[in-house]
């Protein structure tokens, strides 16, 4: 009763608030651990399935579906038709991933391919252009979705006028690049495992993209754990605090 009386009510309705907001990040917390783990499992599952042969044949299979799994594609490069990726860092020098659409072969399509890291001082002096690939090549890689928003915090790319083409792009939306190429590319693009030229320095350009997936639950469910203590800590302790605040009032 002491709880709900004028004295005590606005702090009540705070504690009830908080309590309630503390609760509801707990839920959000085992709800990201779902997903995290529905997540993992997607991705043990594509990379247990066997390497798919990227070709005519397989091109009317659901391939947004089976983003991480191995995929070997043959095809020519359209090195004229290359874009770069910005806000990259590989051994901390700063630069770009390297996009090449690549027409697949026995068709009128293409995928587009992250070849990997170049740095940046070779765009600065247009010398990119050296990995340039001409004639059939055999990809090995990993399909992977494109992005259609930024990540949080991240700029979405300029749209620009009809014709004028867009060389240096933020996210990787396959949708829009689409729209700058002549011919059509399929839904996904390929992560390739090796690929490049040895330097004098003998680095291989371009560095192919090899972070590894953190396939674990991460810290949802010990932060959901937090929360819900949080909440019970407040509920049950109020009460007594406003006890014994009567107490020494008396």
């Amino acid at each position: 009763r002491m709880m709900f009386s004028r004295k005590w009510l606005l702090t009540t309705l705070l504690v009830i608030s908080a309590c309630a907001v503390m609760v509801r990040l707990g839920v959000w917390q085992l709800d990201r651990l779902e997903q995290r783990r529905a997540f993992n499992a997607r991705v043990l599952e594509q990379k247990a399935q066997p390497v798919l042969i990227l070709d005519r044949n397989s091109l009317s299979k659901d391939l947004f579906e089976m983003e991480y799994r191995s995929v070997i594609v043959t095809g020519e490069f359209d090195n004229l038709e290359s874009v770069l990726l910005r806000n990259q860092v590989y051994a901390g020098r700063p630069g770009y991933r390297l996009f090449t659409p690549l027409k697949i072969e026995g068709t009128s399509v293409a995928v587009m391919v992250d070849r990997g890291f170049v740095p940046s001082e070779d765009y600065d002096v247009k010398d990119w252009e050296q990995y340039a690939l001409t004639g059939p090549v055999e990809i090995n890689g990993t399909i992977r979705r494109g992005q259609t928003e930024p990540d949080f915090g991240g700029r979405p790319d300029p749209v620009l006028p009809p014709g004028e083409r867009l060389q240096v792009w933020n996210i990787a939306n396959i949708e829009r690049m689409n729209e700058q190429i002549a011919y059509d590319l399929i839904p996904v693009y390929i992560q390739v495992d090796s690929m490049g030229e040895e330097t004098g320095q003998g680095v291989t350009y371009p560095v192919p993209h090899s972070k590894e997936l953190e396939l674990t639950e991460g810290p949802h469910l010990g932060y959901a754990f937090q929360w819900f203590l949080f909440a019970a800590i407040l509920i049950l302790g109020y009460p007594v605090f406003i006890k014994r605040e009567s107490v020494r009032g008396e």
